[in-house]
């Protein structure tokens, strides 16, 4: 049966710093420098650029620029590599500034770009997924993260993923099998895989500490003006 991306139940209403607030990137290029280096400090004025100049695209284009821009930008590496943490959610600053994270910190940080660019929250769900791991019908698969874009609430989503760089829908991705996703609106649950939440009020806890160190290093999670 293929995986239920669509079918899903809203739990919690109103997650987090709000969906409309104000950022302030000009503090955020100043931390990066002062934090990890002028290349830091570069590559995040190069971040800021993005979202400037895909602010005026279509969907699609700002999808596809997001996506490429951490897909090269960052490397893949374990928490407890990074961090010595088994899970640690870093903000886009961190994941900028050591220029490697896991597949939270790529979904988390396209996110937010993608709110800042202009994308509506309640169209991006950071999504939890099991994916296939293995021969087909091995049975093995590892949690995963990866971002969904939905044109409407009962649309198929397109899927951001940093280990497929191109963007699928999902009914393209069937070695993905949704658990749960979320924004700062709110958490669903795939209909098909309740059971599998994981504990989802810890996974909620860790996002409201994550909203709250962004909203530290001058990002809310909100469309805005960023000249």
């Amino acid at each position: 049966m293929r995986p239920v991306w669509r079918a899903a139940a809203l739990l919690t209403v109103a997650v987090g710093l709000g969906v409309v607030a104000d950022s302030d990137l000009n503090r955020m290029e100043r931390l990066a420098d002062a934090r990890y280096g002028p290349a830091t400090g570069d590559l995040v004025a190069r971040w800021r650029d993005l979202i400037n100049e895909t602010s005026g695209m279509p969907t699609a284009d700002k999808l596809a620029r997001v996506n490429r821009f951490f897909n090269r930008q960052v490397r893949w590496r374990q928490d407890v590599d990074i961090w010595g943490q088994n899970d640690y959610w870093a903000t886009p600053l961190e994941t900028l500034g050591r220029r490697e994270g896991d597949c939270e910190d790529f979904s988390i940080s396209k996110y937010m770009t993608l709110v800042l660019a202009g994308v509506p929250v309640e169209q991006l769900r950071i999504t939890y997924v099991k994916a296939a791991m293995g021969a087909p019908g091995s049975g093995l698969s590892q949690a995963h993260m990866v971002l969904a874009w939905y044109e409407s609430p009962g649309a198929e989503p397109l899927i951001l993923d940093n280990l497929v760089s191109e963007i699928r829908p999902a009914s393209r991705r069937p070695d993905l099998k949704p658990v749960f996703g979320f924004n700062t609106q709110g958490l669903w649950v795939g209909a098909a895989t309740r059971a599998a939440t994981n504990d989802p009020g810890a996974r909620l806890s860790r996002w409201r500490d994550l909203l709250q160190r962004m909203a530290d290093d001058g990002l809310s999670p909100g469309p805005l003006t960023t000249e």
